[in-house]
């Protein structure tokens, strides 16, 4: 069973995914990083580009997703190199490092206090998050043009392409697509027709909704509602687990 809550550090999310029975949502695209523990250690996963299929041996997992574009400071990786990837956090930080990190989780009575405490100390020895990318993602999230969102944040187009990669792992384009997905998605899961969720995400039309969920999810639109709807948190009163990671 997913269930997740807001974390200490600002703007992220900490989230467990318990093994359960029956069919899994699968992961998809956010614009989002996260650190990750399961059977004792530690992983990285980048943001997708595509919807990434749940773990077949189906481990428990315990998670920080960090709000979009704020991966890369914490990791100290550009999100362009861990694009559709989940590798172990030893491949990013000293294994020195990350050693006795996944020792303290894997020992901890409460892992998911104990990633986050991770996550926080961490956070502490790094700069904060840049306000130009926080901007970039409020204007695509909001529905505007690449070519405004480079007009408000103050970048020409080359510019804010550069940035959207290192940043988000793809360019705004891109990034502008996923989050009218997860818009649009986040309001069929609260019961919206589809046509009027198409329309308030800032889709063309209920045909434009369904073409983004096949490329995005790689799921038809009833397909992705019927599995969200049996695997919604039993906790949550809001949404089902859109974005729990796990590893590929």
């Amino acid at each position: 069973m997913y269930a997740e809550r807001a974390s200490q550090l600002d703007g992220a999310v900490v989230w467990h995914d318990e093994p359960r029975p029956g069919p899994v949502v699968p992961v998809l695209p956010d614009g989002c990083m996260d650190l990750m523990w399961t059977d004792g250690r530690l992983l990285v996963a980048g943001p997708d580009t595509r919807a990434q299929p749940p773990d077949g041996t189906r481990s428990a997992y315990y998670g920080v997703r960090f709000a979009p574009g704020t991966g890369p400071v914490f990791f100290g990786v550009p999100a362009h190199e861990l694009r559709d990837l989940r590798v172990d956090l030893g491949d990013v930080w000293p294994a020195r490092t990350v050693r006795p990190l996944a020792e303290r989780v894997t020992e901890a009575p409460d892992r998911l206090a104990a990633l986050e405490a991770v996550a926080l100390g961490r956070a502490a020895d790094t700069a904060p998050p840049d306000p130009l990318v926080r901007a970039v993602v409020e204007c695509l999230d909001a529905g505007a043009t690449v070519a405004a969102t480079a007009a408000a944040v103050g970048l020409g187009a080359r510019r804010l392409h550069r940035r959207s990669l290192e940043a988000f792992g793809y360019g705004p384009k891109t990034l502008g697509r996923v989050l009218r997905l997860q818009r649009a998605l986040a309001l069929v899961r609260d019961g919206v027709p589809y046509a009027e969720a198409a329309l308030a995400a800032g889709c063309s039309d209920q045909s434009h909704l369904a073409r983004e969920t096949r490329d995005l999810a790689g799921l038809t639109l009833g397909r992705y509602v019927e599995l969200a709807s049996g695997s919604r948190p039993a906790n949550s009163d809001t949404s089902a687990p859109s974005g729990s990671r796990t590893i590929a």
